[in-house]
């Protein structure tokens, strides 16, 4: 049996937690806590992978191993990689608070309606890209993805950084709030558990049924009445509907809506889970796109510039483009997407003349490019309470996916 506790922002660990033990296991801090039995191996954790062929030889010889892990072990812990290399059913765990709940413990707030990502280990651009999205987020950090990374990421973004260190520890345990410029500017250590990313004021919200991530919308490629437009310059649900299957907005993308109109695709993308930057070259499209976020209750940051030249200014590359407007200059902003966009770029033509050079631009970045000519017609009343068909007008859809030999290597 593999013994596995939890410590760390709970109680402290029982001097006797070992006894019976053949092998410890764990940090060098609850190591240093324990009192181990005689003759038992003591292994500070390092590379996981000799720690577990470690364990490995104990558990064949059927000799009692104890791992000691910081909070809840099960939660973005070691119980993960144990669980897979010797089964669930070896496993004894008595799990420890979490850095998470306690974190937000300190601050009164409850964390059901939290999302919580993790940036030990991993590119830090989704746990970035999940608090631009959402209003109460918990980021798990680690070496190279911190405080500091994480709120230079957020620059200039309306959030409060809640930077949570040694959790538990009577004397060192320290909770401050700043802004993403300030944490951008400090050096913290590494005695960080855990970033809270929140949108204030930081009230509890509404009652829930489904913990985590926000339930997804009920419906999407909404109708066009539920979007400000200027005379129908908007596209159409029908397209929309396809540009959302082919972009696969998802929590933790980034997605560009490039001449964004009224912002109908940013939205959508937004409501789906997905960071979301739009880009208008026209001041009242600026307007409305922003009237129609706070409409449908979502985050998009609204770019006021001409592409291809505004998408300069943009620091971090998208994970999907979708561009629904760029004229005589489509090509060059189809090319300027398509040399950032890390997975997608869609484009909806209405001038079938812009086809083979938006093709081309896609195929040229090593795309590969795939299109369909969108052509429906609605029920509409005529007098005498009966139904005609009216037809909307033809749009191309073309749409770019980058290659498996481009996408390698490339964190999804």
């Amino acid at each position: 049996m593999i013994t596995v506790v939890g410590t760390g922002t709970g109680a402290p660990l029982p001097g006797d937690v070992a006894d019976g033990a053949a092998l410890v296991v764990g940090g060098r801090r609850h190591l240093d806590a324990v009192r181990l039995p005689a003759g038992a191996e003591r292994v500070v954790l390092g590379p996981l992978a000799a720690a577990l062929d470690t364990i490995a030889g104990y558990v064949a010889e059927e000799l009692p191993v104890l791992v000691l892990a910081s909070g809840d072990p099960g939660f973005f812990g070691i119980v993960r990689a144990l669980g897979e290399r010797f089964g669930p059913e070896l496993l004894s765990v008595r799990a420890g608070v979490s850095s998470v709940a306690a974190a937000f413990a300190r601050l009164g707030l409850p964390w059901d309606d939290a999302v919580v990502v993790s940036a030990h280990g991993r590119d830090l651009r989704t746990a970035a890209n999940v608090c631009r999205a959402h209003p109460k987020v918990a980021v798990l950090t680690g070496p190279g993805a911190g405080p500091a990374e994480l709120g230079a990421a957020l620059a200039g973004r309306d959030r409060t950084l809640v930077v949570a260190c040694a959790l538990g520890d009577p004397e060192r345990e320290r909770v401050e709030r700043v802004t993403p410029a300030q944490a951008a500017a400090r050096e913290w250590g590494t005695a960080v558990s855990v970033v809270l990313c929140l949108a204030e004021p930081s009230a509890p919200g509404p009652l829930r049924t489904i913990a985590g991530v926000p339930a997804g919308p009920a419906g999407w490629a909404l109708p066009e009445a539920g979007f400000a437009h200027r005379d129908s310059m908007i596209t159409k649900f029908e397209v929309r509907a396809l540009a959302l299957a082919r972009l696969g907005p998802r929590l933790g993308d980034l997605v560009w809506d490039v001449g964004a109109g009224s912002g109908s695709v940013a939205v959508e993308c937004a409501r789906l889970g997905a960071a979301v930057v739009a880009v208008e070259k026209a001041a009242d499209g600026v307007a409305r796109i922003r009237e129609n976020a706070r409409a449908h209750d979502v985050e998009v940051d609204v770019v006021h510039g001409r592409a291809p030249e505004a998408l300069a200014a943009l620091a971090d590359d998208p994970d999907a483009v979708f561009i629904g407007g760029g004229g005589a200059e489509l090509p060059a902003v189809v090319r300027a997407c398509a040399r950032r966009a890390r997975r997608t770029v869609v484009v909806a033509m209405a001038a079938l003349d812009r086809v083979p050079a938006a093709r081309e631009a896609l195929t040229g970045a090593g795309f590969g490019c795939d299109g369909v000519l969108l052509q429906s017609a609605r029920l509409a009343p005529l007098p005498g309470d009966v139904t005609r068909l009216a037809a909307t007008n033809p749009v191309f859809l073309l749409w770019g996916v980058r290659t498996p030999a481009i996408v390698e290597g490339v964190d999804q």
